[in-house]
């Protein structure tokens, strides 16, 4: 395919470019059914983590990154199939990304549609966020669960967006790597703990330290709010409740931190362990 041939869009009054503009906010993501990513890494994992790509957006002084040039030649897979190619001016890249220095390339996808089938795997290990409202901390945690091999990760309500710009480029692309499952913990948590999952939540009058407790089993681990911790309805679904050990005279970690600490310690159990 030849470059010079994709269509041009300079206005930044253009509806398609309004369109796309648009998606900086969640009631028109909400709207829509569609999102943005910015930057050729989540490009790429996109295309390679079979998304739904609409719509690939490029710097037209800038060109196609070469990356995505050699992705469009060779990627014959589900996800190009009608994929359109846009090139556009600088203008219409500021205007849609919203940032102070426009990245080179961006996308139009379709939301995700998760399988929640690995919820109940036998022996699986699935993080709950808990009004997680920090995009950084929700996109760190769920680029944790991804690097382990979590099988899942929950949003309840409350939490941030998904789909919000800066929680997207936190995942690294993780979001297209693991179901991301948007869900009512007052309903889900109860039908967990009825098929045998444990729900371990972090507290400091646990009496399992992270390392002492057994991740093997199949577990749900919940973290809370950044500065609230569990919601009470959910703490009282918890089974086990374990303590990260603190030597120094910091007071606390952060939630994205302490979800990672526990992650790792599960992995260390199921990997390194046998």
């Amino acid at each position: 395919m030849n470059e010079n041939f994709d269509p041009l869009l300079s206005s930044v009054q253009n509806d398609k470019v309004k369109h796309w503009a648009s998606l900086l906010d969640k009631k028109n993501r909400d709207r829509s059914g569609q999102f943005l990513i910015e930057g050729v890494h989540l490009v790429l994992e996109a295309l390679r983590g079979q998304a739904s790509v609409l719509t690939i957006v490029y710097d037209t002084d800038r060109g196609i990154p070469e990356e995505l040039k050699l992705e469009r030649e060779t990627n014959d897979s589900e996800a190009t199939l009608g994929l359109e190619w846009v090139q556009a001016s600088r203008a219409v890249m500021a205007k849609c990304t919203g940032t102070d220095t426009p990245p080179p390339v961006f996308a139009i996808l379709t939301k995700l549609s998760p399988d929640s089938s690995a919820l109940y795997r036998k022996n699986c290990l699935v993080v709950v966020l808990d009004n997680v409202r920090d995009p950084g901390n929700a996109g760190t945690i769920i680029r944790s669960a991804d690097s382990v091999g979590a099988d899942a990760v929950i949003l309840g309500k409350g939490c941030v967006d998904l789909y919000n710009p800066k929680t997207v480029r936190s995942t690294m692309g993780s979001l297209f790597h693991l179901p991301i499952i948007e869900a009512d913990l007052k309903e889900l948590l109860p039908q967990a703990r009825a098929k045998g999952v444990t729900l371990v939540g972090t507290s400091l009058q646990a009496k399992h330290t992270c390392y002492s407790y057994d991740w093997k089993q199949s577990t749900w681990l919940l973290m809370g709010n950044e500065s609230e911790g569990l919601s009470p309805i959910v703490r009282d679904l918890v089974n086990e409740s374990v303590i990260i050990p603190m030597v120094g005279q910091a007071e606390s970690l952060n939630v994205a931190m302490a979800a990672t600490v526990l992650l790792y310690e599960s992995l260390r159990q199921r990997e390194f362990n046998k």
